[in-house]
């Protein structure tokens, strides 16, 4: 951890209260949360919110990232990505840097330096950039000693990165195999020994790659992607991953050898059942329960799952033991417009009993709703208290008053 943050955030807990931001909510038309930010007229500009990420350097101090997409993210701000602080553990936030040429990138600490690791842009290179002033200034991967890991097309999303074995697991996913939505798209893993030079393509190892087949799941297969690098409980690394499918309620096991070289799959077994599976999630193993956690885009049964991808509007809390049964415990976020409003592509942390987060929010602003559930216009930030104790009765008011009316 950061000695300089340490120091900063020793002296701003004697000046402040203990922070709260679950009861913090925004005045800009009830949009949950804290803003980090906002896109103002985002469907004039054709440029959205994307890909947030989320690292906490203290209990105070944190870190929180997005990039922009859409039409004219590339054409006129070269893939931006924005990095922004927060000193009072959420409550506000300032911008402390801009970056070009950085999508999908997810944001992480190690050996004492921060790094942003992704793509140069829409299924570009892959690349990884090295901060050590706290996420003031960042490297440019120039090189293959620089920071650029691999030339091609790659596809990701600001995905867990995890230790296992010695070295640091990513997943990603390679993108050349065709122009088309889906089927480009097969996933692989990359790897890299702890302590290495991260910025050296030599330090990276890329595994192969499972081609998607559409003939899985009975013809009803159309994708995989924005894989997770997870240890199962018998201490294996899988990549598991968001599946587009006609149900919406299912995710894929991508098995890793140990050498990190290969990987297999089953499509008689490895296709899983998951809450919301057709949309980006993010899991994290919780020591303290022995159980893994995601915030997921479930859809209740009152909300219509036809285009189960494009459901958004809620956010809830699930949980399994063994990778494979997931229990939904609570609902965390709902609106009952599926159609403009989405709380999605979240990034989250433990905190003690909390997690905190950061959304690809989409809502109404003074310019009106938002281009679509997909297309954002905030980056907004939630604080979810004691996460281990909820249940279906602690859900948002919004949930519960739909669940009620159904």
């Amino acid at each position: 951890m950061f000695a300089l943050a340490l120091v900063l955030n020793s002296w701003l807990s004697l000046l402040m209260p203990a922070a709260d931001p679950a009861t913090s909510t925004s005045t800009e038309d009830n949009v949950p949360g804290v803003i980090i930010y906002h896109h103002p007229d985002s469907v004039a500009k054709k440029q959205y919110v994307g890909s947030p990420g989320i690292i906490a350097l203290s209990k105070t101090h944190y870190l929180a990232k997005l990039d922009l997409f859409g039409p004219n993210a590339a054409k006129e701000n070269n893939y931006p990505t924005y990095v922004f602080e927060s000193l009072d553990a959420g409550l506000t936030w300032k911008q402390i840097a801009s970056l070009d040429h950085l999508f999908w990138a997810n944001i992480f600490e190690h050996d004492g330096a921060l790094y942003l690791l992704g793509t140069t842009g829409e299924h570009q290179d892959l690349v990884i950039r090295r901060s050590t002033d706290i996420g003031r200034t960042w490297t440019e991967p120039l090189d293959a000693k620089t920071g650029l890991i691999a030339e091609g097309k790659y596809h990701t999303a600001p995905m867990p990165i995890i230790e296992h074995n010695g070295r640091l697991w990513r997943a990603f996913e390679e993108a050349s195999r065709s122009a088309k939505w889906g089927d480009r798209y097969s996933a692989m893993m990359i790897s890299a020994p702890i302590g290495s030079d991260l910025l050296d393509r030599d330090s990276w190892l890329l595994s192969d790659m499972i081609v998607k087949n559409p003939k899985w799941l009975d013809g009803k297969f159309n994708a995989f992607l924005e894989g997770n690098a997870v240890i199962t409980p018998e201490g294996d690394l899988v990549d598991i991953l968001r599946v587009d499918d006609n149900l919406g309620s299912t995710a894929a096991i991508v098995h890793i050898d140990d050498d990190g070289k290969k990987v297999t799959f089953d499509p008689e077994k490895d296709f899983i059942e998951f809450p919301g599976g057709a949309k980006k999630f993010t899991i994290r193993f919780d020591p303290q329960t022995k159980s893994y956690w995601t915030l997921t885009n479930w859809v209740p049964d009152f909300v219509p799952n036809e285009k189960p991808a494009s459901k958004r509007n809620t956010l809830a809390l699930a949980v399994s033991k063994d990778l494979k049964t997931w229990e939904i415990r609570s609902v965390i976020l709902h609106h009952p417009d599926h159609k403009t409003v989405g709380f999605q592509y979240v990034d989250w942390l433990f905190e003690d009993n909390d997690l905190i987060v950061a959304s690809r929010t989409a809502f109404k602003d003074e310019s009106g709703n938002a281009h679509n559930q997909h297309d954002a216009n905030y980056l907004t930030f939630h604080r979810i208290q004691n996460f281990r104790d909820l249940t279906m009765k602690d859900s948002c008011a919004d949930y519960l008053k739909a669940a009620k009316a159904k």
